[in-house]
């Protein structure tokens, strides 16, 4: 009973700790109450056009192709001839409901959208959508909905295709935005006969947005390099070309319609987006029609990135602005008020029109923006420069300069951006005011709980119980000079003592540098491999120590090869499925012979292991072959290998506990089980790792048993005879020993390698969506989420229960206190570790790049998942080693 208090106290802990992340990193910057600002000069256009794109990269766009001509021959032709240009610089993480948000809305919006799929507003926000008198919309029905919802009144109005057709496996993409094109041309000639909507369309502030996903569906299911992908750029630029042809001629040739081209994120090599690299944050630029400054053409250029040279665009002028620039930008061309919410900077070079327009437009930029600098100031206590007396001389000034026809870019202008640069430093100030603050807490609470730990350990522990006493504040204090004493006395001592103190530093380290460079990790289990060599093992047991060596050296290549930008192999699925057949022949081979089986346990094993499990290695293997055949030939998913993939994932929890309870033989279903998912979740390499990986954890249980053997135990077991489902005999029971500390060592560090072996979540993007096609290919960001998660936890579970079977076999039973404690106090001080650097490095240093920052937040978020993932899985754990339905039900009949 204390024992699982100590868990629920631990899990709750935990629990409050992960959650802290969301205080201290993801908080929305929005704020409420301020009020819109709008330029007083009639606008330029009385309509606007938005084409975005969906997974458009830059150079996609831009760069010829073999032949030298465009791929986009009406764009190419606006850049040339009538509009301006330049690169979309987005931020992470690129994914489309933040890349929308910036665009249309002009804020970097709160990254816990993500627990919403980035389809809900967790946070109501001002959009120009919004600010329309109209807005109409065509596209995805992932995308439209949130701005919808998030208007006030009923003047944006959404036209969206089935969910369904948002098909990774679909025969062509490209349909999504053929089916865009042909609605909005039949809206029009319907308005025509419709005497209220054509009143409606000829009405000022309008906005059409054309959401054009066909290029990201078909980027991630053929990637970016992709004929498909290329030729859906052609579909796409004819579109464009019609849609601007047909909106002419709606209008009479007005001249009164804007026109914007752009894309929300751009898409890796590899057909994946949502980090930082330029493929996914560079995305194209090109407005045109009124009040849009026409083609421009220069001999130097601001730029030294080569791209001018590469696209072969070297003559034209090229505009770069940030992403949420766009919005702003779209409100001065129809004259809406700016998004309140906006932090975009109105990109004046776009347009075409006086240079009083000009400086009214950014004077109401900066307003806007420092609108949104007041209510947070109002908040908080400040200490920059910025306060309410100089917020009144910046509006004051340059309102007078405004007056006075000081439009130049010299004076009034420049005058408004140092206002809007102060309001930008103080909004960001402001946002990250408590981050230090409560860091620092979760530190604090981590090195209390860590203690509390080590203290129960000591208490709870037999061997170093001590009498009850009550110890005052001088014996405190005793300790504590002990300790230093003791610490002063390593500065005399032999040099193996500093070997002995430092061991755990330079292995947490170990721990702490792989989560940062993987490569690490093979460093590390080389070295491992060489632990029966030094331990003296290698002699005693040379077949089992050569088989640790060479498990720990193969494992140590996966650390090595790539996490992303590879190409699907199938032939490594089809490997790691003989691989595991292989494995488990032998073990089967082993097991049998030494240690026979009765009768019923013999024919169980027979028909769940062998005519089952098997067969199923082999059947998800074909799946995946089959799955895959299918969608490069633009067939589909076959329903029949969809069905087979979901029952082999739910039987995946049920099959392990109809085996025997004997160790290998519990262990081997519970490998085969999940390595039959694992197949199913796999493209390439990874499919091998579970198997390595089972080979190295099969290893390591044999090699403590000969520990064990070694050291002369007289309680110990012989594997082939341990039984998870027997009683455990409490006198067998032994104390803690050095052992176990370096057995937690090394199930820590087997953990990590579990996590960071082949891909992990640390990086957004490292996951490709073709993982999850053998069960679905209709995008749904849950299920898929969900199966790649399952994917993760697959070898740690491996490693929990070779832990588990451990414990067992050396006579430290799961069923103690120490198992749990063990696995809390390591883990504990790993997190601890990486506390201090996350909090302390970024936060205080205070100038990481958003980068960097955001992949500090990822290991913080890792870590602290993986603490609850362990504690919950260690329940798992002992349900799928120990328990078993049908057998352990009869066995408990047969002694009533």
């Amino acid at each position: 009973m204390k024992m699982m208090i100590f868990f629920i106290v631990g899990l709750i802990v935990h629990v409050v700790f992960f959650l802290s992340i969301f205080d201290i990193y993801f908080t929305s910057p929005l704020v409420h109450g301020m009020t819109p600002q709008r330029v007083p000069l009639a606008p330029p256009a009385k309509r606007l056009v938005l084409f975005v794109a969906d997974g458009l990269r830059a150079d996609s766009l831009f760069k010829p192709d073999d032949n030298g001509t465009g791929r986009a021959p009406y764009l190419r032709g606006v850049i040339a001839e009538r509009g301006t240009w330049g690169v979309s610089h987005t931020r992470v993480p690129t994914e489309s409901r933040p890349g929308h948000v910036a665009l249309i809305a002009g804020f970097y919006e709160d990254v816990s959208a993500v627990a919403k799929g980035w389809k809900e507003n967790p946070v109501e926000f001002d959009s120009v959508f919004n600010e329309s008198r109209h807005t109409w919309c065509w596209g995805s029905p992932d995308i439209l909905p949130m701005f919808a919802k998030g208007a006030t009144g009923d003047h944006v109005y959404t036209y969206t295709y089935p969910s369904e057709r948002e098909d990774f496996a679909s025969t062509d993409a490209s349909r999504l935005d053929t089916w865009v094109f042909d609605e909005v041309k039949d809206f029009l000639n319907v308005a025509k006969s419709n005497e209220t909507l054509l009143n409606m369309l000829h009405e000022e502030q309008n906005v059409f947005f054309l959401h054009l996903l066909g290029i990201d569906t078909n980027g991630h299911a053929h990637r970016p390099m992709s004929k498909e992908y290329l030729e859906n750029i052609g579909l796409v630029d004819s579109g464009v070309a019609e849609i601007v042809s047909v909106m002419d001629d709606f209008y009479g040739h007005d001249g009164k319609t804007a026109y914007i081209f752009t894309s929300d994120h751009g898409m890796t090599n590899w057909g994946s987006h949502g980090a930082g690299h330029p493929s996914e944050t560079l995305t194209p630029l090109i407005a045109w029609g009124a009040g849009v400054q026409t083609a421009q053409w220069e001999g130097s250029h601001k730029y030294d990135d080569n791209y001018l040279k590469e696209w072969g665009m070297e003559t034209s002028r090229r505009e770069d602005v940030s992403q949420a620039d766009i919005a702003p930008l779209m409100a001065s061309l129809i004259g809406i008020p700016f998004p309140v919410n906006s932090v975009g900077v109105l990109p004046l070079n776009y347009l075409n029109n006086s240079q009083h327009f000009k400086a009214e437009s950014i004077y109401a930029n900066a307003i806007q923006i420092l609108e949104q600098f007041r209510v947070r100031y109002s908040t908080f206590w400040s200490i920059l420069p910025l306060t309410d007396s100089k917020q009144m001389d910046f509006v004051r000034n340059a309102r007078n300069l405004i007056q006075k026809g000081q439009f130049d870019e010299a004076v009034s202008i420049r005058y408004c951006k140092d206002l809007i640069d102060q309001a930008m430093e103080g909004l960001s100030y402001y946002h990250t005011y408590d981050r230090l603050f409560l860091g620092s807490s979760v530190v604090l609470g981590f090195i209390g709980w860590t203690s509390y730990v080590v203290l129960f350990i000591l208490k709870t522990h037999a061997s170093l119980r001590k009498p009850p006493t009550n110890m005052s504040l001088g014996q405190i204090f005793l300790c504590i000079g002990l300790l230093v004493a003791l610490f002063l006395m390593v500065q005399s001592s032999p040099w193996t003592y500093y070997i002995y103190c430092l061991i755990p530093v330079a292995v947490f380290e170990t721990l702490v540098v792989s989560f940062f460079y993987r490569a690490m990790l093979t460093l590390g289990l080389v070295v491992l491999g060489l632990w029966p060599v030094l331990s003296g093992l290698y002699i005693k047991a040379k077949f089992r120590s050569l088989s640790w060596m060479l498990s720990c050296l193969f494992l140590a290549v996966f650390p090595l090869l790539p996490v992303v930008g590879r190409e699907p192999d199938v032939n490594y699925v089809i490997c790691a499925g003989v691989l595991t057949l292989f494995n488990s022949s032998s073990y089967l081979w082993s097991s049998w012979r030494c240690s026979p089986l009765i009768r019923r346990d013999r024919q169980l094993i027979l028909f769940v292991c062998i005519c089952f499990q098997m067969m199923q290695v082999v059947l998800c293997a074909y799946i995946l072959t089959s799955t895959h055949s299918s969608l490069q030939l633009k067939q589909g998913l076959p329903l029949f290998n969809q069905l087979v993939s979901w029952l082999t994932l739910v039987s995946s929890f049920l099959i392990p506990l109809l085996s025997s309870t004997r160790l290998f033989h519990r262990l081997l279903s519970i490998l085969m089980s999940l390595v039959c998912v694992y197949l199913l979740l796999s493209t390439g390499y990874e499919a091998l790792f579970p198997p390595v990986l089972s080979w190295l954890m099969f290893a390591w249980i044999n090699i403590e048993q000969e520990t064990m053997n070694t050291q002369g135990s007289s309680n110990r077991t012989e594997l082939s005879n341990t039984d998870f489902a027997e009683n455990i005999d409490i006198a067998k029971i032994r104390q803690l020993r050095l052992d176990d500390i370096r057995r937690s060592y090394f199930f820590v560090f087997f953990i990590i390698i579990a996590f960071f072996g082949c891909g992990n979540i640390a990086s957004i993007n490292s996951f490709d969506p073709a993982s999850v096609y053998c069960f679905l290919t209709v995008f749904n960001p849950f299920i898929m989420g969900g199966l790649l998660m399952w994917k993760v936890l697959i070898p740690f579970i491996i490693v929990m229960c070779t832990f588990e079977s451990i414990q067992v076999s050396t006579q430290l039973s799961s069923r103690s206190q120490i198992k749990m404690q063990e696995i809390c106090i390591i883990i504990n001080y790993l997190n601890l570790s990486l506390l201090f650097h996350q909090h302390f490095f970024f936060l205080v240093k205070d100038h990481g790049s958003w980068l960097d920052i955001g992949t500090s937040i990822s290991h913080y978020v890792i870590v602290m998942s993986m603490t609850i993932f362990l504690m919950l899985l260690s329940v798992m754990t002992h349900i799928l080693t120990s328990k078993r339905i049908l057998i352990g039900w009869k066995r408990k009949m047969h002694f009533r």
